[in-house]
């Protein structure tokens, strides 16, 4: 009997001591080092992916949808910012010969070499996408054309750039990983990502809620396929 209560006893206490720990020294707001790094980038691409595809639902119905093309185009640039973040900060720490990060290794080399183009688009496709509400319809041109241009050239790349690193998400998340039952889920950092992830959500959410009054302009006509209106 003492034995057995000794061991239900321990148990807990030995699950809970490696978290106590971690709270206690701020491990679960920082660290996780290259394996929290991709935890992140990859569960932020994921959330990307299904973003990605309700604005490419909205492109060949516009006039019925750019409300919708608006407010997730505005909503997407949290977690956009948030993965760049990641992304770059993995990149920094490589090339300044982090032990840990070299040894990780670099991203693929598909991934490094449209590095440049989704970082350019990106911040094009999301200023043009602001100046044009910003300025509204009848004086969109050629800030549209820019727009449409970098936007094409943004969710191309942007797509390979987040389907590249898919394979990573069942690691990022454990799936089909076998570790002891003590190392399992103990990432250090895990409440820090969570409260990155959901601090970037809610501020795209806020900054497509605060414009909400700009889409006015855009929605009254349809104006992206009636173009004569503004002629």
């Amino acid at each position: 009997m003492g034995t057995s209560d000794d061991v239900m006893i321990a148990r807990p206490e030995r699950a809970a001591r490696p978290i106590l720990a971690r709270l206690r020294d701020g491990e679960a707001l920082t660290g996780g080092g290259p394996d929290g790094n991709e935890q992140l980038t990859t569960v932020t691409g994921t959330i990307l992916i299904v973003l990605l595809a309700a604005i490419g639902f909205t492109i060949p119905q516009l006039r019925q949808f750019i409300w919708m093309h608006l407010f997730v185009g505005l909503l997407v640039i949290g977690p956009v910012a948030l993965k760049m973040a990641s992304t770059g900060y993995r990149f920094v720490r490589y090339y300044t010969h982090s032990a840990e990060y070299r040894r990780k290794g670099p991203p693929g080399i598909l991934l490094r070499l449209i590095a440049p183009i989704v970082v350019i688009s990106t911040v094009g496709v999301f200023l043009t996408g602001l100046g044009l509400l910003i300025v509204g319809p009848t004086d969109r041109n050629p800030m549209l054309l820019l727009h449409k241009v970098t936007f094409i050239v943004w969710v191309v790349f942007m797509s390979l750039h987040v389907l590249g690193h898919l394979p990573a998400v069942a690691r990022a998340c454990g799936v089909g990983v076998r570790q002891d039952t003590d190392r399992v889920g103990t990432t250090p950092g895990t409440a820090g990502r969570w409260i990155a992830l959901t601090g970037a959500m809610v501020g795209g959410l806020v900054l497509a809620l605060a414009l909400i009054p700009e889409f006015a302009a855009w929605t009254a006509h349809g104006v992206f396929l009636h173009h004569h209106h503004y002629h």
